[in-house]
C-alpha cells in the first residue's frame, strides 16, 4: 500500500503563547515579548505594530491617506474640493503665516524683552536748547538733577509751541523718561505755574530719521515715570501743547527731565 499522504497544518504556535502575538510571515503565535518569531526567526515588530497600531497625531492623520482604499484605475475619482480640502489648505496657510510673522518679529520680540529686564541707568544730554526761556529760567535748569529750579518758555497759558530739547553727541539708547512738572515737588507751590498736559516729542535718531510720539502727564507734583524706549537717539524735542490751570497769569514750568537707558553692566 502507498504511504498515508501528509496532511497540511495550519501554522502552530510556541508552547504557552495562548492570546499572543501571530507572525505575520509564518502565522505562529509567539509570546508578547518576543522580538523574532520562534519558528521563522523573522522580526516581530512590525507584526506588533499591526497588532497595536499607534493612533498618529491629528497633523499627521490630516495628510495620511494610507488606510484609505485605493481605485481601480479608471475609476478614480475627480480630485477632492470639499470641506476637508479648503480646511487643509487654510490651515497650511494659517501655520505659514504664523512661522513667517514669527521669523520676522523674533529679533525685536527678543530686543523689547531685554529692554523690559535691563537695569536702567541715567543718561545725560550734552546740550540742551529751548525755543524760549523766561528771564535765566534757562533749559538747563530743567536737566541740573534739581527739583527747585525750573524752565519756563516765558509765555503765558500753555505755551503751544513752544519747545525744550535735549542733544547727545554720541547716539544713546533710551528706555525711560521722568518729567517732574511745575516749579517744585512741593505741594504748596502746585499753583505757582500751570503745568504740562500733553507734549509732542519729536525724536531724531542717528540716520536722521524722525519719529513723533504724545506724551500725556498727569496733574500732580512729583516725578513722573513714562516708557520711552528709543534706539540711537541724538535728539529729544518736548513741543508744549495743551496745559493744566493754563491761565493769562501763568507760564508752564518744568523742573525737571531725566533719560534713563540700559545699564552697561548688563552688557559685561
Amino acid at each position: 500500500t502507498a504511504p498515508a499522504r501528509p496532511r497540511a497544518t495550519g501554522p502552530g504556535r510556541e508552547v504557552g503563547a495562548e492570546g499572543g502575538v501571530p507572525c505575520r510571515w509564518c502565522g505562529m503565535s509567539n509570546h508578547p515579548g518576543r522580538h523574532y518569531c520562534a519558528r521563522c526567526a523573522m522580526s516581530m515588530a512590525a507584526t506588533e505594530e499591526q497588532a497595536d497600531p499607534e493612533r498618529l497625531p491629528w497633523w499627521r492623520r490630516l495628510f495620511d491617506h494610507r488606510d484609505e482604499e485605493v481605485p481601480w484605475a479608471g475609476d478614480r475619482p475627480l480630485p477632492d474640493r470639499g470641506l476637508r480640502y479648503l480646511l487643509r489648505w487654510m490651515l497650511i496657510g494659517v501655520v505659514a503665516s504664523l512661522l513667517i510673522l514669527g521669523l520676522v518679529r523674533l529679533p525685536g520680540a527678543v530686543e523689547a524683552a531685554r529692554d523690559h529686564f535691563a537695569e536702567r541707568a541715567p543718561v545725560a544730554p550734552n546740550r540742551v536748547d529751548a525755543s524760549w526761556s523766561y528771564g535765566d529760567q534757562g533749559p538747563e535748569l530743567a536737566f541740573d538733577k534739581l527739583n527747585n529750579t525750573w524752565w519756563g518758555p516765558g509765555v503765558s497759558q500753555a505755551g503751544v509751541g513752544e519747545w525744550i530739547e535735549a542733544r547727545f553727541d554720541e547716539p544713546v539708547d533710551l528706555l525711560d523718561v521722568v518729567i517732574t512738572p511745575g516749579v517744585s515737588i512741593r505741594a504748596d507751590q502746585l499753583g505757582e505755574s500751570a503745568l504740562p498736559r500733553r507734549m509732542e516729542v519729536e525724536i531724531t535718531h542717528a540716520n536722521g530719521m524722525k519719529t513723533t510720539r504724545d506724551l500725556t502727564l498727569d496733574q500732580g507734583v512729583g516725578p513722573q515715570h513714562r516708557g520711552f524706549r528709543a534706539k540711537r537717539v541724538v535728539t529729544v524735542r518736548f513741543v508744549l501743547d495743551t496745559a493744566y490751570a493754563a491761565s493769562d497769569d501763568k507760564q508752564v514750568a518744568i523742573a525737571e527731565i531725566e533719560f534713563f537707558g540700559p545699564s552697561t553692566r548688563d552688557f559685561l
